[in-house]
């Protein structure tokens, strides 16, 4: 079974910073591009930034200059550094990884975390 599993959501003041965790787990034998979405109530899921296994990153225009993605081969896992954060950031933040897995078979899979809610008040 493999999973994502986000961490660090919550609700902050307009101006503030949190960090978004997403860990990989279960039968994993490499992670490819992995990401961070999100959506906003009433609104469709948007991309928000993308890091490749190389570290190679791609922002949404609205996300640049305020969050920054990397990531931690060694512990499967990606982080989401979010700083002046707007009321109009409020929305859960879903992961997302594209995964070779090793079971039952090798293969390719892309597999999304549960998501975290972020609020930010006015």
């Amino acid at each position: 079974q493999v999973q994502l599993v986000e961490s660090g959501g919550g609700l902050v003041q307009a101006g503030g910073s949190l960090r978004l965790s997403c860990a990989a787990s279960g039968s994993i034998f490499s992670i490819n591009a992995m990401g961070w979405y999100r959506q906003a109530p009433g609104k469709q899921r948007e991309l928000v930034a993308t890091i490749t296994s190389g570290g190679s990153t791609n922002y949404a225009d609205s996300m640049k200059g305020r969050f920054t993605i990397s990531r931690d081969n060694a512990k499967n896992t990606v982080y989401l550094q979010m700083n002046s954060l707007k009321p109009e950031d409020t929305a859960v933040y879903y992961c997302k990884g594209n995964l070779v897995v090793t079971s039952p078979v090798y293969r390719y899979l892309e597999v999304w975390g549960q998501g975290t809610l972020v609020t930010v008040s006015s």
